[in-house]
């Protein structure tokens, strides 16, 4: 009772700043670099009391890696790891993390499940995680659909590709070690600087990571580990339950079914995947998205796509969160002694017409 009248009052309270610290973006369309900087930036500025900018790498050619941090203050918090645009060409992917940040802190205005969540956990969300390949498909049309990032090779080629650079059953599904073909693995596990950005941010964190999502294109899955057709996870009819219900709640917005199993039942093997790492640090929830669509335009993406794509990617999205966060937190006490003070403060805000 403490926990649900207080986060109502708070929310309540905490609605009516909502104008004030919306930031003016056009999330419906494919944007440069230079805008998701920019708007990283405006986001930080506006929820100054929930997000905050955290450096965390370097790429090859030098560029920031960087992710939001969301959440209200707190010790030793619980953490959604969230990254995009780990291939260069699937523009949906750093399409919907934006979407994601948006109406994420929009929600904590007006849903107390919502503001719950931020007081429990933390959300990092890095919205473009290989930078250099990114901006390389923006520089002509040719470059359009590169995958990798921007790593010269040893055969003349460019670009590993990054999502089989990790050390999970590294290079030996899925890959070629030719270095100009799409699937190369690196010359090592762990070789390349967007892939050890990661590999030590998450490592250091992952007592505390409770979901790991990692968002690509196409094809309509979500894909749990592992890559290898001969390795199961140790969850897997948990996280199997827990995909079908995220699948569930996607074809509820728009009507698109999305099919759920490990890479090799449902689309390929592969090895070297962040997923399968992220797993294998012990993360319980661990989830490839490939968002939208059957392969009509696959990576070409329209631009009147987006909107729908990212309203049920986050259905999907939230509802493997919320499982996580109930499990999580379903057996902390909620008594008078942890809410009084919280709702306290909510009463005396709201008898001030909310202008603390």
């Amino acid at each position: 009772m403490f926990l649900s009248l207080t986060l109502t009052l708070l929310v309540l309270c905490s609605g009516t700043a909502t104008s004030a610290n919306r930031v003016d973006y056009d999330y419906f369309k494919y944007h440069r670099m230079e805008e998701i900087t920019k708007w990283k930036s405006d986001m930080v500025a506006a929820h100054k009391d929930l997000v905050k900018l955290v450096e965390y790498g370097k790429t090859y050619e030098n560029r920031t890696i960087d992710l939001l941090k969301i959440g209200f203050k707190g010790q030793n918090k619980k953490i959604i790891w969230m990254d995009c645009g780990i291939h260069a060409r699937e523009w949906i992917a750093p399409a919907f993390c934006q979407y994601f940040v948006k109406t994420l802190l929009e929600s904590s205005k007006t849903d107390p499940k919502v503001e719950l969540m931020l007081r429990n956990m933390d959300f990092y969300v890095t919205p473009v995680l290989n930078v250099d390949g990114y901006m390389f498909t923006w520089t002509n049309e040719t470059n359009r659909l590169w995958r990798k990032n921007r790593t010269p090779g040893s055969c003349g080629c460019f670009g590993t590709d990054l999502n089989r650079n990790f050390y999970s059953n590294w290079g030996t599904k899925g890959v070629s070690f030719n270095c100009c073909s799409n699937t190369y693995p690196g010359q090592g596990p762990v070789s390349e600087p967007e892939a050890q950005a990661l590999t030590q941010f998450v490592g250091n964190i992952s007592d505390n990571v409770l979901a790991f999502l990692t968002i690509h294109s196409y094809g309509q899955l979500l894909l749990i580990p592992y890559g290898h057709p001969e390795v199961i996870a140790p969850n897997h009819d948990q996280l199997m339950e827990v995909g079908l219900a995220a699948a569930e709640a996607i074809e509820k917005v728009h009507g698109m079914k999305y099919k759920v199993g490990t890479s090799p039942t449902i689309l390929y093997p592969n090895s070297g995947s962040s997923r399968d790492w992220a797993r294998l640090q012990g993360i319980p929830y661990t989830f490839t998205f490939e968002l939208r669509d059957n392969g009509t335009h696959g990576f070409l993406l329209p631009q009147e796509q987006i909107q729908p794509a990212c309203e049920e990617a986050y259905s999907g999205a939230m509802t493997i969160i919320r499982h996580a966060h109930q499990e999580a937190f379903s057996r902390a006490p909620e008594t008078a002694a942890l809410w009084g003070p919280l709702l306290l403060m909510a009463m005396a805000q709201w008898s001030l017409g909310c202008s603390l």
